[in-house]
Order: C-alpha cells, then sequence, then structure tokens
C-alpha cells in the first residue's frame, strides 16, 4: 500500500504539474485569436530581439467592439508619440475642425495725414501653429515626410516648398494698406496668450503663443569642391541670426558630420563635414526667445513692405511696456491674418509626429477654457477622456508630444479612445490626418510597397528611445502604432500596438521594430 500511495503521490504530481503548464499555456493565449493568426503574430514577437521587450496588443471589430487579438491590454506602457492621439482628440473636441487661428495687429497711437503712426505696432500671438508658413495654393498645409525640426538627428530632413514668412508678409502688406507708412514708435509682440512651457519631444524645445517657421532657422548646406568650405544658406534669412560655418567639403565616401554650437544672442557656429557628391543637408538652429524673433521677422517684413519703422531691428521682444490685456483688446486693429481649419494643423502634428505643435494643444486647450499652464490643460484633457469613456484613471500623461516621463498608457485606453473618435461628427478629420500605411508620413517606409496592407492601415507611429551609455548602444523605450485598418474581408477593426523596453544593436534598428508592427498588422489584415 505504502507503495501503491507513492506511485499515486506521483501521478498525481505528475498531472498536476501538467494541468499548471496547460493552465499557463491557456493564460499566455491572446482571447479571440484564431490559431492561424496567433502563430503568425508569434513568428513576429519571438525573434530574439523582443526577447527583454514588454509588449501589448489589441485589436477590436469598429462597428460592434468585438476583440480579435488581444494581448497584455490592461497593462502600462511608454506610448511614445502615440500620445498625440490624446491630445489632438482633446484638442479637436475644445476647437473644433473649422477653428481658425486670428492673429491681429493693432495700432496704439494715432495715424497722421501722412501716414505716419504716432506710437507703437502690437502684433498679438493667438497660438497659430504656422502662421502662414505652410499654406500651399491650394488652401492646404504643406509637409514632407521628414520634417525639418528633426533635421539635426538625420540627413533625411526636408523643407517644404511656402515661404515661411508668408503671414508676417501679409500683415505688413495689410499694415501699409491701412494708412501706416511710417511706425514712430516701437514694434511689440503680446505674447501673453498663455505661460511658457518645454516641449516634451526631439526637435524645438520651446512653447509659445507666436510660432514663426517652428521657431527656428533652417540651414541648407551643399557640398563644393573637396577641401573647399561647403556652401550654407539659411531660411529665412534675417538679421536676427548670424551663422558662423566651418562645414569642409571632403572625399566622396567619407562620413557626414556636423556639430551645431549656441553661441547665444542669435551666433551660432556650425563645424563638420560633407561628403562631395552629398545631397543638400538641412540643419536647424532654435531661437530661444521667439517673441523677439518674431518681432525682428516683422520689422524686416514691414520694411520690405515700404513702411519704415524707426525701432532698432534688434531687440527684446517688448522693449517697451505693453499696455494691459484689456486695453490691447480695445485697440484699432490694422491688419488680421486668418489661418487655415485647425483641420489642416492636426493633419501636420499627426503625419509628420510634431512635437513643437502637439506640446502646444494642451495650452491652447487650457486657453480656450481661460486658464493659462499645461497643468490646466492637461487636467482638462483628463475631463474629456473621462467624459468620451476612456478610463482615464489608468493611464498617465506629462505633456502633449510623448516625450514626458510620466507618459504610460495602456492599449485598452488607446482603443477606447480610439472607438469614441470613430463616432464623431469630426472623425474624417482625425482619420485622415493620420499616415497612411507604406504612403506617408512616419509610415511611408514601414511595409514594402507591394505589401497587400499598403493603404490600408491609418494610425499614428511612436518611437522614444535613449543612450545606454553603459554599453555604448541604445535602448528602445517605445515603438508604438495605433489607429484603423480595413481588412482583406473588408473588415474595419481599431487596434494599438506597444513594444518597450528592447536592445538597438546587432543590427536592429528603431525601424526593425517599425518594421514589426507594420508585419503584425499585415498578419491580421490577412486572417481577418
Amino acid at each position: 500500500m505504502l507503495g501503491e500511495r507513492r506511485v499515486s503521490a506521483s501521478f498525481s504530481m505528475r498531472w498536476t504539474q501538467r494541468l499548471s503548464v496547460l493552465l499557463l499555456w491557456l493564460v499566455c493565449i491572446p482571447a479571440n485569436a484564431d490559431e492561424g493568426l496567433d502563430k503568425a503574430i508569434q513568428q513576429i514577437t519571438h525573434q530574439a530581439h523582443f526577447k527583454q521587450a514588454h509588449w501589448g496588443a489589441f485589436f477590436v471589430d469598429r462597428k460592434n467592439g468585438q476583440p480579435v487579438y488581444e494581448y497584455n491590454v490592461h497593462k502600462l506602457f511608454a506610448p511614445a508619440s502615440t500620445t498625440k492621439l490624446y491630445s489632438v482628440a482633446c484638442a479637436l473636441d475644445a476647437l473644433g475642425a473649422d477653428h481658425r487661428f486670428h492673429t491681429p495687429v493693432v495700432r496704439h497711437g494715432q495715424i497722421n495725414e501722412q501716414g505716419e503712426l504716432k506710437g507703437d505696432l502690437i502684433l498679438v500671438a493667438s497660438g497659430d501653429l504656422s502662421f502662414g508658413g505652410r499654406t500651399t495654393p491650394d488652401g492646404h498645409l504643406a509637409f514632407k515626410n521628414a520634417d525639418h525640426t528633426y533635421a539635426n538627428g538625420n540627413a533625411d530632413g526636408e523643407l517644404t516648398e511656402p515661404d515661411p514668412l508668408a503671414g508676417l508678409n501679409d500683415l505688413a502688406k495689410q499694415v501699409l494698406a491701412a494708412g501706416i507708412k511710417h511706425v514712430q514708435g516701437d514694434v511689440l509682440i503680446d505674447d501673453r496668450m498663455f505661460d511658457r512651457a518645454e516641449s516634451s519631444g526631439s526637435g524645438p524645445t520651446h512653447v509659445a503663443p507666436i510660432v514663426v517657421n517652428d521657431n527656428v532657422v533652417d540651414l541648407i548646406i551643399e557640398p563644393t569642391e573637396v577641401g573647399h568650405v561647403a556652401k550654407l544658406t539659411s531660411r529665412p534669412h534675417t538679421s536676427a541670426i548670424h551663422i558662423e560655418s566651418k562645414i569642409v567639403t571632403v572625399e566622396h565616401g567619407k562620413p557626414l558630420s556636423t556639430s551645431i554650437h549656441d553661441l547665444g544672442h542669435g551666433r551660432f557656429s556650425i563645424t563638420g563635414q560633407i561628403p562631395h557628391g552629398h545631397k543638400p543637408l538641412i540643419r536647424i538652429c532654435e531661437v530661444h526667445d521667439a517673441a523677439a524673433f518674431a518681432r525682428t521677422l516683422f520689422i524686416e517684413a514691414l520694411q520690405r513692405a515700404g513702411v519704415k519703422v524707426d525701432a532698432p531691428t534688434l531687440a527684446s521682444a517688448s522693449p517697451h511696456p505693453l499696455p494691459t490685456s484689456a486695453e490691447v483688446k480695445s485697440l484699432p486693429q490694422v491688419a488680421i491674418h486668418t489661418s487655415l481649419p485647425f483641420s489642416e494643423s492636426i493633419k501636420l502634428i499627426l503625419k509628420v509626429s510634431h512635437n513643437l505643435h502637439a506640446s502646444t494643444l494642451p495650452l491652447l486647450v487650457a486657453n480656450k477654457h481661460g486658464q493659462r499652464t499645461l497643468a490646466d490643460g492637461l487636467k482638462q484633457q483628463h475631463a474629456f477622456l473621462k467624459r468620451v469613456g476612456v478610463d482615464v484613471d489608468t493611464i498617465s500623461f506629462g505633456g502633449g508630444a510623448g516625450g514626458a516621463r510620466a507618459d504610460f498608457t495602456t492599449p485598452l485606453a488607446t482603443v477606447q479612445l480610439l472607438q469614441h473618435m470613430s463616432t464623431r461628427s469630426d472623425f474624417p478629420a482625425y482619420y485622415n490626418a493620420l499616415p497612411r500605411l507604406g504612403v506617408d508620413g512616419t509610415l511611408s517606409k514601414n511595409i514594402a510597397h507591394d505589401s497587400p496592407a499598403r493603404e490600408k492601415v491609418q494610425a499614428k507611429t511612436g518611437t522614444l528611445y535613449s543612450d545606454n551609455v553603459m554599453n555604448g548602444s541604445t535602448l528602445m523605450t517605445s515603438k508604438a502604432l495605433a489607429g484603423y485598418m480595413t481588412t482583406a474581408k473588408g473588415r474595419p477593426l481599431t487596434f494599438a500596438l506597444f513594444v518597450n523596453n528592447a536592445h538597438i544593436r546587432d543590427g536592429v534598428t528603431a525601424k526593425t521594430f517599425g518594421d514589426d508592427l507594420g508585419k503584425i498588422c499585415e498578419a491580421v489584415y490577412l486572417h481577418e
């Protein structure tokens, strides 16, 4: 009997272990996933470069909310730039797709018969994100898949064709048409719309109510003859910025290298080398006083329009004290610039993942509610998300662009937001602003040109990584993709995909993970 009990106990233990393994296996199978889809996704996520990664996914039927595939949907992930889905949605709700920014110029003083203004011109900043500088002849905002604001981090940055000073030039012509030929006072920028903040992503860092050319000066560097200094031009050309270039042209095949040094007071030095035959290279210099920059550019625009200005071109934004905000509102208007609809602004933000503009959105929302700070705007975002059915208390945001340390969300919350947005009357503006897989924006290169899923996915990307200083490599903090897709069977889906904490090394790049997310979408496309 003792032997039987030992055999029985051993048998029972083996079955207990098997049952535990079976239960663990069942727990690890994503809910609602058919076996073929599960296998296809595992072939992607079980690659060696996913070994240390934390990942989650949630795909649902857009019409009825029925889950199609889910994995770690309640876990927190750093969302990177998919954060912009939240900030854009909140701003769209607060401002409206048809909202236009109106930037007026008022006069503080009288105009005599000779057209002399015995006082100041005041440009009142409105938070206009592009200020006419990207407007195309057919009334849209121009964008390039590799936006110039990220040009210092790669060699792919491109410039759009419209004149970045178009808004200021328009205002200057209106000032002249209003009968002002000579400003005997000063030119001032009223930038008191909201409090200053920092952008929570790469690119320009200072968030302000006045934005001209994203508050940067573009440097276009072109190789010349080997051994000679490279050709350098700047856009916009202005006396506000002085660039000293020591970029040398080197033999074809040698590495490209540049380094920009901010010397203060609008002075920059750029050093390095560019190979012979290299395409024109874009680099940017950020201006740290957006209002002073705009003031100089506006005075220069006035002078080009034929308006004489006695005040010095280079000075602080408000050399003289501004009237109170209430007084400014009551002053006679002499010019006004009206932006394109806000639906165009969100297209730029989402297509190219524009961090500066996205970081401004919570402050625009705060202003809409009579408030001033980033914290005010994020509290308004909390109220919006709660109102529309997002489980907001499970997530965390510290900014509008996706680079704040506090930014964490779940696949479930992201899909809840996206599902809500698909029911709104302004959904077409939101949907059409998203990059299209294999076509444009930050999704233009994430899948093969002949992929069956090409153009069937419209979604926001996210990328966030940090230097792994100890190992001399890079840690990808987050790679993300969230939005909408239509499957091969015509089934509309809403989805969120996140991969966090993976090593970038041994030939694996951030693009590797972006391609993997694209392949997961392709697998779902084919199986559903």
